[in-house]
């Protein structure tokens, strides 16, 4: 097809022009962007909080909370069921998900069965009408009745707390006056929190894990409460502490007459005459009712106002409260009752929430680190730029307007799915820059090859994008397949590093094959070129003829050397392994005034008991990274740890940046990871298998193995820290890897087919001599642009770059000695192995341009 129709034509710059319009919300700020029409504002990328700053928090369901309130909900059903139908008992006790009550009369215990089996009845659940039944009752001897709850009664509880609890916690983080924000909940239990800009992230995380359960009851005044606990208390009561340090015990009523759910408006009442704080508070009709009959009947008792089952206020009844108004006093600071105030106006939680996971960035970092990815991207496009004209001149020119129509199509991309831009989502952009470029060179190379071989300049074009199509999608797949992998790892700055270099991979493909192929099929028009330019300078590597499986036996020997000591290293000494897998905490931290003392906050860190503390300096001599071990106690000993870092270097440094990682978080994340390669190299050998013979798929994963091994490797020498970004870096090796394998593995599958009884270290060192140009090229491109990220990125992308360096290289070192000499050593052609080099095999050569060496 030497040239496009108009319709196609006119339909790519519609769509280069669309691109343009649904990328230019990017340039908008907010304000800005509401004055566009709706379907336009929404078309922009959301900076991450490690980008824009602010805090990612997962909160989790306390599981424990949903059991109690079930358990003391059906200990009363079954009180009340039982009295309702004049059944003596005794013994009702509750413990974790059983009942037990004892029927005194034998001759009532199939009455009290009866009585109870409405507890027992089914109830519908999920969106197909699935019942679950929510409590089991067994009939034992004696008269004794088990109750249980099942299990299945309590996920249910804990799928409508999830519900209830993202309503609150988005209304909690309004009434602070956090403007950027979104909350949703996250798997069975959790509750996924991003709030952007400048947060109190202590403050934060206190408002929304409070479950702020307000109820008012009436102290027991049959005996006090320190005589309750030395005896026996009656069971319609039960003994609960204050707020007070130490805390007083109360003998409490069991049953609310007012809760939080009759509060209509709360309010944090400072009296600077007095210096005291109250919470003034006005009920709706239904409490004002309850309020006032119980205050009418009870002058002289006091009441018991509870908040999350600890009493705030004991105050004594001295005449009915009928209007349904008025104050407590509190013992907490002006801002503690204002928040106490906002948390009791936004409802209360059913349960508690526990922080299981942190990442916080300060707006300052997160603006440093923008900076320095959008610096590191001008730098690599720069390069790539460069290098792609300075071999191949005009067509170079061409390529790197192909790139920045790619750049633009993936920020279209990107803004119409509304996708998060992390820092490692930055980083993938870098990254597709020095990649994006291996299309153009497999379609040029191809072009020049085609030109070589005697066909006009014009078929050369036409086969040569042809012909590079299925190498192209079979080289990019691999990558896409990694990116899948990558998304479902769990972590949202990892999901922007996949979402954007997914993006990136399938706008590359398709802007080489429509708007790359437009631009030289008008320049072949307009220009009339008859041959292929004489600037082009990739015609240096035609000379080559590097005897690459002449020294298979030794790189084979050495590299399989330095993966058993990579392997011995990573069993032994092991990796550094980040909190993302090991929990803990990390922190980097910024002097206030001159350079970060590292034995000083080694020291003063280390008097607070939270175990062993590690601090290094990064390249800005005021700043270190800070890092705590696992604390072993639980998710809330993580964030305990955290608050008493907080507290005690607030005053001589800046906290920059926090990750927080709890147990149940880091085994999650240590297993999906596990899964994520396991799984990536599954696929892949499937697809390949399926692509190719079964040996190239052996091949392929062999060479992939040995990627993976090695970079581990590399991990146990230089003691880096290895966390989810890493494995970001190493499925990312294994689709560059196998994309470069697969360029030569098709080469190698042509000329199986063109020189049928050549032999395979001959036939392989030819394939890989003719693809030589585009493994050179591609590598260059890459390096350039993860040097660029690594040069200029910052220090929080920077290890990142540097695991991706050494692997572009050990990928590019492989595709030639591990993946091509495991075909000859799994006998691809046993009919025509020939292992002596030497020995020459004529044959007709079906193609000049590419000779059988």
């Amino acid at each position: 097809m030497h040239r496009f129709s108009r319709l196609k034509a006119v339909l790519i710059w519609v769509l280069v022009v669309v691109a343009v319009i649904l990328a230019a919300p990017n340039l908008l700020s907010e304000g800005q962007r509401s004055r566009l029409p709706l379907w336009l504002a929404h078309s922009h990328i959301v900076p991450g909080p490690d980008v824009q700053g602010g805090s990612h928090l997962l909160f989790q369901i306390e599981r424990a909370d949903i059991v109690k309130h079930q358990l003391e909900r059906t200990v009363a059903d079954v009180r009340g069921k039982l009295r309702e139908a004049n059944i003596r008992y005794t013994g009702l006790t509750g413990n974790d998900q059983e009942i037990t009550v004892k029927i005194t009369a034998a001759s009532q215990v199939d009455a009290a069965v009866s009585a109870l089996s409405a507890l027992t009845v089914s109830t519908k659940s999920g969106w197909f009408g699935g019942s679950v039944q929510n409590v089991s009752l067994q009939k034992g001897n004696d008269g004794q009745l088990t109750l249980r709850i099942s299990n299945a009664s309590i996920d249910q509880g804990i799928a409508a707390a999830r519900t209830q609890s993202v309503e609150v916690v988005e209304r909690r983080i309004a009434g602070i006056g956090i403007s950027s924000f979104s909350v949703r909940g996250d798997g069975r239990d959790r509750i996924d929190v991003k709030a952007l800009g400048s947060v109190d992230v202590e403050r934060l995380k206190n408002i929304l894990s409070e479950p702020a359960q307000l109820s008012v009851r009436l102290i027991d005044e049959s005996m006090s409460g320190q005589e309750a606990l030395a005896g026996r208390w009656p069971a319609t009561s039960e003994v609960l502490y204050s707020l007070d340090d130490p805390p007083v015990p109360y003998l409490v009523d069991r049953t609310d007459f007012v809760t939080g759910n009759n509060l209509v408006d709360v309010q944090a009442v400072a009296d600077a005459n007095t210096d005291s704080v109250a919470i003034s508070y006005k009920l709706d009709a239904e409490g004002t009712e309850r309020l006032a009959q119980k205050t009418r009947q009870n002058i002289g008792r006091h009441l018991a106002i509870l908040f999350d089952d600890q009493v705030m206020a004991a105050p004594l009844i001295n005449a009915p409260i009928l209007d349904g108004t008025g104050k407590v006093p509190v013992s907490f600071s002006e801002d503690g009752a204002r928040d106490l105030a906002l948390i009791l106006r936004s409802g209360a939680l059913p349960a508690t929430l526990t922080t299981v996971e942190e990442r916080t960035v300060s707006p300052i970092l997160g603006a440093e680190s923008k900076r320095a990815g959008l610096i590191a991207g001008f730098v690599a496009a720069i390069l790539v730029t460069g290098l792609m004209f300075a071999f191949y001149r005009k067509l170079g020119i061409i390529a790197g307007i192909s790139l920045v129509l790619n750049l633009l199509l993936i920020l279209a991309v990107l803004s119409v799915i509304g996708a998060t831009l992390t820092l490692p989502g930055l980083a993938g952009i870098v990254l597709i820059i020095g990649m994006a470029v291996d299309a153009n060179v497999l379609v040029y190379e191809r072009i020049r090859e085609e030109a070589k071989a005697g066909h006009s300049f014009a078929d050369a074009i036409d086969n040569g994008f042809s012909r590079a199509f299925m190498t192209i999608l079979d080289a990019n797949v691999t990558i896409v397949i990694a990116a899948v992998i990558l998304y479902y790892l769990g972590s949202d700055t990892v999901r922007g590093f996949a979402v954007t270099l997914a993006a990136g991979i399938l706008t590359t493909v398709f802007t080489t094959f429509t708007l790359t192929r437009w631009i030289v099929v008008t320049w072949l028009h307009r220009k009339h070129p008859r041959h292929l330019p004489r600037d082009v300078q990739t015609g240096i590597f035609d000379r080559a003829n590097i005897r690459f499986m002449g020294i298979r036996r030794y790189t084979f020997t050495v590299s399989a050397v330095l993966s058993i000591l990579a392997m011995v290293g990573f069993a032994t000494v092991g990796a550094n392994l980040g909190v993302d897998f090991a929990g803990g905490s990390l922190v980097e931290v910024k002097a206030k005034q001159g350079a970060a003392d590292r034995d000083d906050i080694r020291a003063r860190l280390g008097d607070l008991n939270i175990g062993a503390i590690e601090a290094r300096r990064l390249s800005d001599p005021s700043t270190a990274l800070v890092r705590i071990q696992a604390q072993g106690g639980g998710e809330n000993a993580e964030q305990s740890a955290m608050t008493l870092l907080r507290d005690e270097l607030s005053d001589d440094y800046e906290i920059r940046r926090v990750e927080v990682v709890g147990p149940a978080v880091s085994g999650e994340l240590t297993r999906a990871a596990t899964l994520g390669i396991l799984g990536s190299l599954a696929i892949i050998l499937l697809y390949i298998w399926l692509r190719f013979e079964w040996q190239f798929a052996i091949g392929a994963i062999i060479a992939t193995l040995h990627d993976i091994i090695l970079t581990l490797g590399l991990f146990v020498l230089t003691g880096m820290e290895f966390n989810l970004t890493s494995v970001a870096a190493l499925l990312t090796i294994v689709g560059y890897s196998l994309n470069d394998t697969v360029v030569v593995y098709d080469r190698m599958r042509e000329n199986l087919k063109r020189y049928r009884k050549m032999p395979m270290p001959i036939l392989i060192d030819a394939s890989i001599n003719q693809t030589l140009s585009r493994t050179v090229l591609t590598a260059a491109t890459t390096l350039l642009a993860l040097l660029a990220l690594c040069l200029f990125g910052g220090d929080v992308i920077r290890p990142f770059a540097f695991v991706m360096l050494f692997g572009v290289a050990i990928g590019t070192f492989s595709s030639i000695y591990i993946a091509a000499p495991v075909l000859i050593a799994f006998k691809l052609r046993p009919d025509a192995i020939d292992n002596d080099q030497n020995k020459k095999v004529a044959e007709p050569d079906t193609n000049p341009g590419n000779p059988a060496v």
